[in-house]
Parts: C-alpha cells; structure tokens; sequence
C-alpha cells in the first residue's frame, strides 16, 4: 500500500509547469530578439561554441531534481505490516410510505414523522451497517442509495414529504422490487427491507413481491403505523380533511391484516407502531437479531519512509546538470577536427 504523509506539498508539482512556461517562453523571446540582427541561420553559425541542445538538457535535469525534492517532501510511504480486521455488519433498505395517508394524526404527531423519529433513531444505532432510503406511494424511487454516511442518510431523511411523489397511492410491490435492486454485491451479508406503512396497497402484489426477495436472500420486516380504527387526512396548510368524491370524509385506518401477511410471506417481522416507544425497542430486537455476518478488511498498520530514494535521486540530477556546460566543449571539437584530417 503505497501513500503519502504529507500529500498536500504535491500541489507543488503545478509549479514546475509554470517554470517550463517561463523558460521555453524565453526561449522564444530570445529567438525574436536575434532575428532583429539577421537571418537565424547565419547567426546559429557565427555562435560557434554554443550549443541548441544542451539548455534544454539542463532545465529538464533541473525539472527533475525539483520534482524529486517535492515528493520527498511529500513523504512517500509504503505500507508493510497488514492487519485483517473482521467486523460485522448488515445491510438495510429502508422503504417508507408517504402517500398521503401518511399524514394521519392517529400517531403522534403524524404517521410519517413517527415514522422518520424511528428510522432517526435507528440510524443512530449503526456502527458497521449499511443503509439505503427508499420513498414509495403510486410509485417508488430511490431517495438515497446504500451506504454507511449517516450523516447524510439523516439529512436526506429530514426533507421528505408526500409533495415528493405527484402519483398518489400505495404501490409496496414496487418498493419491494426497487429494494431488491439496491443491495450491493457484496457476498456474505445479511440483507433485510425494513417497510414502514398503513397497509393500504391500492396495487397489490406485495405479497408475492416479498416472497421474491426471500428467494434473493433478503427478509422483509413490516412496521404497520396508525391505528386500526383509522383516523380523517388533513390537507396540508388548512384545517380541512380529504373527502372523497361524494363529500364524505376519507377515513384512512391501519391494515394490520396486511402488514402480517407481507411480513410473513417475507420470512421477517411484524412491528406495530403506536404512540408508545414500545415499536421502536422491537425494531432494535429485530435488527439484533438478523445475522451478521463477518466482513474482513486489510488495514496497513506501519509504514516504511520512501523519502531517502527521491532526494537521492534529485541530488544525482543535480550533480549531472553541473557536469554539463551550456557551450560547446572545445577540446572535443579540436579532437574530432583533427580526425577528420
């Protein structure tokens, strides 16, 4: 495992494209300048002892040292003792519904606050799980992807409403499937679906979507929120209720019947949440229980300093662009005049 202590001295580096900026756009100037004197060619002939190449030679030794010296200042490591640690973890969709049946007030202070209160505080809990949010009503989407930033599972957790979705209804096969999908492919994890709703599938099919995810390897636990003798809707921003089209007030009661055959069905659990903390202690029993598995991981402990080779190396660039004259060497011009004779 190769890294550096210090990786921010490696901005440095940009550095170096700027000197060859400067250099070559000297170079340049300098061709410009002789130009005003004569032809280029006749001057490259009167200039016998100067040498076209050797500049270019010297400044990219120079480039190269300064290089050296930065990422030695960088501090190269190389890790080589490797520890394997093991630890264990599960993975965990969260699909919530938030039709507008949600936001009955038969559960303090509405079914779908009580609802995020306890994924919050399931969330608080994890340590090495990871955690996907999926919203569902008519239809289903995913509102965060599977991951171990809690931090941001509870942000995104805070912003949802039933605005989110336009299609009203309740479509928990969809959301089952969507589940499905969102797991990684990481092998040897306990998986589960953790579906908080009233039980009212305008759809259907959630039973049989729970069975396909039990046949994925992966549970379906049900958290049925509200009250069995249901409670009126109330519609956002008013003190009125939803009615339905002959003017009658839209009841929307918990369908406890439901719940349990989609949590049986999905070899999981049946939770029912009330106004009490009872729901969300059964829920930490049942996360508890599922199997963890153990997931290794290699974590490099000690590193061995690289510095020592670079610097070595800057220094030998160094040594060689001394060595090498900018002019011409006459005694090798002497010398090989006088073969040619």
């Amino acid at each position: 495992m190769f890294r550096f202590e210090n990786p921010q001295y490696l901005y440095l580096l940009l550095f170096l494209v700027v000197l060859a900026v400067i250099f070559y756009y000297s170079l340049y100037r300098k061709r410009k300048n002789i130009e005003v004197y004569g032809d280029p060619d006749l001057v490259k002939q009167l200039l016998i002892d100067v040498s076209h190449i050797r500049p270019h030679i010297k400044f990219w030794l120079c480039e190269a040292a300064l290089a050296c010296f930065i990422i030695a200042l960088a501090r190269p490591q190389y890790g080589t003792k490797v520890d394997t640690n093991e630890r264990s973890g599960i993975e965990a969709i969260i699909a919530l519904d938030i039709s507008n049946s949600m936001m009955a007030e038969d559960v303090k202070p509405n079914r779908l606050e009580k609802a995020k209160m306890m994924i919050s505080n399931m969330v608080d809990r994890m340590k090495d799980d990871k955690v996907g949010l999926i919203v569902y009503a008519g239809q289903a989407f995913t509102q965060l992807p599977i991951t171990s930033d809690y931090v941001s599972a509870k942000m995104f957790l805070e912003t949802i409403s039933p605005s989110m979705i336009s299609v009203q209804g309740t479509d928990i096969a969809e959301a089952i499937r969507l589940a499905m999908k969102s797991f990684t492919t990481q092998e040897d994890v306990s998986r589960a679906v953790f579906l908080i709703t009233d039980g009212e599938d305008n759809e259907g099919g959630a039973i049989e979507a729970a069975k396909e995810a039990v046949k994925a390897g992966i549970r379906v636990y049900v958290l049925g929120i509200g009250q069995p003798t249901g409670a009126p809707i109330p519609i956002p921003g008013s003190n009125q209720y939803i009615i339905d089209d002959e003017g009658n007030t839209v009841v929307s009661k918990l369908n406890e019947e439901m719940c349990r055959e989609i949590a049986k069905a999905g070899d999981g659990a049946y939770i029912y949440v009330d106004n009490s903390s009872s729901a969300q202690d059964k829920l930490e029993t049942q996360v508890d229980k599922l199997a963890k598995a153990k997931l290794e991981s290699q974590v490099y402990s000690e590193y061995d300093e690289q510095f020592q080779g670079f610097l070595i190396l800057g220094l030998l660039f160094l040594l060689i662009d001394v060595l090498i004259l900018e002019r011409e060497n006459h005694v090798f011009k002497f010398m090989n005049l006088f073969r040619k004779k």
